[in-house]
């Protein structure tokens, strides 16, 4: 068998569903408990450590019949930005697309700064992307910038 159908069969097919793909392998498990996947009825197959030519060593998630909500996209572009997220229907992927940090963040993170507005009063945090090339994002209300990898999710 060549390595090409090798690495291919290294994870099942799914029916319907989403697949989570080029995850970096140090981030997969933040993202499985971000999605609370523990808590899932559905059938998941996570793969871990798989070969790829994109990060070297990558993560994998397989839901059967789970298709995520913008919100939950957005809650993983901030633990792993840049995984290809595919929707399988009747076994084939209907769409591919790679998942970027939007523009703008609303109430899925918490501001740094503890004298900020929102950690405060009883209101939502808004951030913004202040740089996408240092991943950094910027609180609407204090203007604190922080780094995708040092934020909390709410």
């Amino acid at each position: 068998m060549n390595d090409n159908k090798r690495h291919a069969m290294q994870v099942s097919a799914l029916c319907n569903g989403t697949v989570i793909d080029h995850i970096p392998a140090d981030k997969l498990f933040a993202v499985v408990n971000l999605l609370n996947i523990p808590e899932m009825n559905n059938n998941v197959t996570i793969g871990n450590n798989l070969d790829s030519n994109k990060l070297g060593k990558k993560g994998l998630i397989k839901i059967a019949d789970k298709f995520f909500t913008d919100d939950e996209i957005n809650k993983i572009s901030l633990v792993a930005p840049n995984v290809v997220l595919n929707t399988i229907r009747d076994y084939k992927v209907v769409e591919k697309r790679e998942v970027k940090m939007p523009d703008r963040i609303d109430n899925l993170i918490k501001c740094n700064n503890l004298n900020c507005i929102t950690n405060n009063e009883p209101m939502a945090t808004h951030f913004y992307v202040s740089n996408r090339e240092t991943n950094t994002l910027k609180c609407r209300y204090c203007e604190r910038e922080v780094n995708i990898n040092d934020v909390e999710l709410l």
